[in-house]
C-alpha cells in the first residue's frame, strides 16, 4: 500500500461510528437515571436557563456537553401516566382499561401484570434500586419492591402531601383513605415500612437523603461487581419548593433557584461518584423529568419558549430536558429536535443492555438506540398521542400538532372545538394562531388524522392490563 492509500485507510478508519458490541454479563453498562418532579424544559443553563433562573447548572449541563440533548423529548401531562409510560414503555393510558365497565378507570398507577423497567433489568442481572418518589401504586404488589426494585427508600406517593402534617384544618376522620404520607423502606418481595413522617420539616432534607442513598447502592453494586441500575426520583421541583437548610437563600433569588443550585449540586455528587468508581466510560447517565412545570402560578417553574404548564395540552407540558452521556458510545455535544417519547427509553435500554421485552403485549416504545448513537440522523418516532388525565386532546407528528379539545389556562375548563386546531410548531412554538400558514397547509391534515387514528384504533383492539 502506497502512503497516500495508507493515510486515506486510517483517515476512514478514524470516520466509523463506533459500533455497540454485544452486552456480556461482565460489560453491561450501568445506568444511573435521574428524574425530575415537574421540572420545566427551560430550567437548566444547557436549554437557555441556569444563570438566567438565578442559578448556574454547570454539572448538569456538563452531561449536555459530553453526551446529547434532546430538545424535542415528550411525557404525559400529568405524573402517574408519565412514569407509567417511563417504567413500562406503555403509553399510561393501557394501564388503566378494563375488558368490562367503563373503559378508563378511575384508580392510579400500574397493574402488577405491567413489567416495569426495574424487572426488564432484573432479568438481564442487574441489581436495581429505586430512591424518591415512586407514584405508581400504594398497595399490596404494587410498590416498588413489588415491582423490580431490590432496594426502595422514598415516597409511595406525590410531594404535595408534604403540606397536610403542617396543615391547622387537616381533619384525619374525614375520609379514610386521606392519610398522612410516610418515607417508606423495602427490600424486594417484602411490605414497605414507614421511616418518616412526611412533613415540610422532611420535604426540605429528602433530596439530600436521596443523593446519599443513591450513592451508597452504587458503591455497594460496584465492589460487588454487578451491573446497576439506579433510578434518583428526585421530588423537587413539585410544590412545595423547599430548598435543603444548607441551601436555603444561597442564591438570593428564591426558594426556586435555591433548589435549583441545589439540585445541580446533588446531580455533580452523582457524577463524581461515578467518576471517582472508573465506571464513567460503562454508566449511562441521564437526566430528564417527568413533567413540565407546576401549574400553580407561585411555582414560578420556566418552560422556556413553550406555551402552557403540566396537565395542559401545550408543549411546555408536554417537553421537558433530556440529556444522555454514555461516553465513546454516545457523540459528544450533540442536539437534535427529531422527537422522542418517554415510552421509548425502555426499548432502548432494553438495545444498550441485551435485555428482553415482553412480548405479550403491546409495547409503545421505539428503539432509539441507532438514533442515540449518531447511527441515524432521525428518531425511530414521528407521532405522539396528547391525553389529558383519560381524554384523548390531539397528536402530534413530525413538527405538527393536531388538537380536538381546548383547555382555559386560568380555569383548566375544556373545551370542545368545532374545527380542531392546527399548529406547526417550528414556525409558531408557543400555539398562539392555529391559523398561521394553514391554508398553505391543508395536506397536513391527512397524516395527522392517520396518526390518530391508528393510535385509536390501536387503543380499541387492546384488551387492557389485567390486575391478578
Amino acid at each position: 500500500m502506497n502512503k497516500q492509500l495508507a493515510c486515506k485507510a486510517i483517515l476512514l478508519l478514524a470516520l466509523m461510528p463506533l459500533a455497540l458490541p454485544p452486552a456480556s454479563a461482565n460489560e453491561k453498562p450501568n445506568i444511573v437515571l435521574v428524574l425530575m418532579d415537574n421540572f420545566g424544559w427551560g430550567e437548566i443553563g444547557a436549554y437557555g436557563g441556569g444563570v438566567m433562573r438565578g442559578a448556574p447548572t454547570p454539572n448538569i449541563d456538563g452531561i449536555a456537553t459530553e453526551g446529547f440533548k434532546l430538545t424535542n423529548y415528550n411525557v404525559e401531562a400529568e405524573c402517574v401516566p408519565s412514569r407509567s409510560s417511563l417504567m413500562t414503555g406503555r403509553f399510561g393510558i393501557r394501564t388503566r382499561q378494563r375488558e368490562e365497565g367503563e373503559p378508563r378507570g378511575t384508580w392510579y398507577g400500574i397493574t402488577a401484570w405491567e413489567v416495569t423497567m426495574a424487572e426488564m433489568l432484573s432479568d438481564a442481572g442487574y441489581r436495581t434500586g429505586l430512591f424518591g418518589k415512586w407514584h405508581l401504586g400504594d398497595t399490596e404488589g404494587r410498590f416498588p419492591s413489588g415491582q423490580g426494585f431490590d432496594e426502595w427508600i422514598g415516597l409511595p406517593r406525590s410531594s404535595d402531601r408534604a403540606f397536610w402534617p403542617d396543615s391547622n384544618s387537616y381533619d384525619p376522620d374525614a375520609h379514610p383513605g386521606a392519610v398522612f404520607t410516610h418515607v417508606m423502606s423495602a427490600k424486594k418481595g417484602e411490605a414497605p415500612k414507614k421511616v418518616a413522617l412526611f412533613d415540610r420539616a422532611k420535604r426540605k432534607t429528602i433530596d439530600r437523603e436521596i443523593t446519599s442513598q443513591g450513592i451508597d447502592f452504587m458503591q455497594r453494586q460496584h465492589e460487588a461487581g454487578e451491573p446497576f441500575f439506579v433510578f434518583l426520583s428526585y421530588t423537587q421541583t413539585h410544590e412545595p419548593v423547599d430548598p435543603h437548610p444548607d441551601w436555603y437563600g444561597k442564591t438570593g433569588h428564591g426558594s426556586f433557584a435555591d433548589v435549583l443550585a441545589q439540585t445541580d449540586s446533588y446531580v455533580g455528587e452523582l457524577l463524581a461518584t461515578v467518576d471517582r468508581l472508573g465506571i464513567k466510560d460503562n454508566t449511562i447517565f441521564i437526566f430528564t423529568s417527568d413533567n413540565g412545570r407546576e401549574g400553580v402560578p407561585r411555582s414560578f417553574g420556566f418552560t422556556g419558549p413553550w406555551r402552557g404548564s403540566m396537565f395542559s395540552p401545550w408543549e411546555g407540558s408536554l417537553r421537558v430536558p433530556f440529556l444522555i452521556r454514555w461516553p465513546n458510545r454516545i457523540p459528544a455535544g450533540a442536539s437534535s429536535n427529531q422527537i422522542m417519547h418517554a415510552v421509548d427509553l425502555m426499548p432502548t435500554l432494553a438495545a444498550f443492555t441485551g435485555a428482553s421485552l415482553p412480548k405479550d403485549r403491546v409495547m409503545d416504545g421505539a428503539d432509539q438506540s441507532g438514533f442515540l448513537m449518531g447511527k441515524a440522523d432521525k428518531s425511530a418516532r414521528e407521532v405522539v398521542p396528547i391525553y389529558i388525565g383519560n381524554t384523548l386532546f390531539g397528536v402530534k407528528w413530525r413538527d405538527w400538532k393536531l388538537l380536538l379539545k381546548d383547555m382555559d389556562e386560568s380555569s383548566y375548563a375544556v373545551r370542545d372545538l368545532a374545527y380542531p386546531s392546527v399548529y406547526n410548531l417550528i414556525v409558531d412554538p408557543k400555539e398562539e394562531v392555529p391559523e398561521l400558514n394553514y391554508l398553505n397547509d391543508t395536506w397536513v391534515d391527512f397524516p395527522l388524522y392517520e396518526a390518530l387514528e391508528a393510535h385509536q384504533a390501536s387503543i380499541a383492539e387492546d384488551p387492557g392490563a389485567p390486575d391478578p
